[in-house]
């Protein structure tokens, strides 16, 4: 609480992926300020901010950022594919680089603009032992002994991901928070309904761990990719249309390159007074 920021205002940037929406919040120069009250306090869409994430840049180490995730509730995450582009995209402004180093909990990120403008993200090679994941116990993976034959896929963030006929008609908040808790996932887990469209196309829709439903996600569009290969539904290349847009995910030799839009919707600046309820 010492923080200069959190005495006079604290400045943030408001962005989204697909509507897979983020705060972001640059540390870099100074010591990271996000705990988990702050992040619990912004995430509030009626007395705060409101976001699927909370993302923090912080000095690289070894990289040209390092970045931190908090969802909405205040717990940590492990990964989040599209807060990643969307900081990819605002870096790649400040500095005119096309290409950047990311260092997250789920490693060294390799991030990259193409001639189109388009932001993709190597979210790294997927885990799909079971205690990488991870589960509670050996189990098969791509079948796990839970109602509606689900996959387990790993992205830095446990996943576990549904083929159904009609994505549309799922009863997500009541299905989703009944799995993610589910003890065959000690960590908890985000959870994806997904059904095919057409040759290499899915419809996808997310419950997040920690947040709830939101209209994108980008690790769990990279899990509903490696789980729709492996269940020989789709190729590799795999395009996502999520309730907020459309993804697009290549699972290449050197990981899960993961490519959609990015949106910078505003900066602002939390009051003084906001703050005050941290003390």
């Amino acid at each position: 609480m010492q923080d200069t920021r959190l005495a006079s205002g604290l400045p943030f940037i408001k962005m989204h992926g697909a509507g897979n929406d983020f705060v972001i919040i640059d540390s870099r120069g100074a010591q990271p300020v996000v705990s988990q009250p702050l992040a619990s306090l912004m995430g509030d869409r009626h007395r705060g901010v409101g976001f699927d994430q909370l993302a923090e840049i912080r000095d690289g180490t070894g990289a040209d950022i390092d970045l931190d995730f908090w969802n909405a509730d205040g717990s940590r995450a492990g990964a989040c594919g599209n807060a990643t582009r969307c900081v990819a995209s605002l870096i790649m402004e400040e500095t005119g680089r096309d290409r950047l180093t990311i260092r997250t909990e789920r490693g060294l990120l390799n991030a990259q603009r193409d001639e189109s403008g388009a932001i993709s993200v190597n979210m790294g090679p997927p885990q799909l032992d079971w205690g990488d994941i991870p589960l509670a116990r050996d189990t098969d993976t791509d079948h796990l002994p839970l109602d509606g034959d689900p996959a387990a896929v790993g992205m830095g963030n446990p996943h576990c991901v549904f083929f159904v006929d009609d994505a549309q008609a799922v009863d997500l908040a009541t299905r989703g928070v009944a799995i993610e808790h589910d003890p065959l996932f000690p960590q908890a887990t985000n959870v994806e309904f997904a059904s095919a469209l057409g040759p290499d196309l899915l419809r996808l829709r997310v419950w997040e761990r920690g947040t709830g439903i939101t209209l994108a996600c980008g690790s769990g569009a990279c899990a509903t990719a490696v789980a729709a290969h492996r269940r020989g539904l789709t190729g590799r290349r795999v395009a996502i249309q999520a309730d907020g847009g459309r993804l697009a995910v290549d699972w290449r030799d050197d990981g899960v390159w993961l490519t959609g839009p990015v949106a910078h919707v505003f900066d602002a600046t939390l009051s003084p007074s906001f703050l005050e309820a941290l003390k």
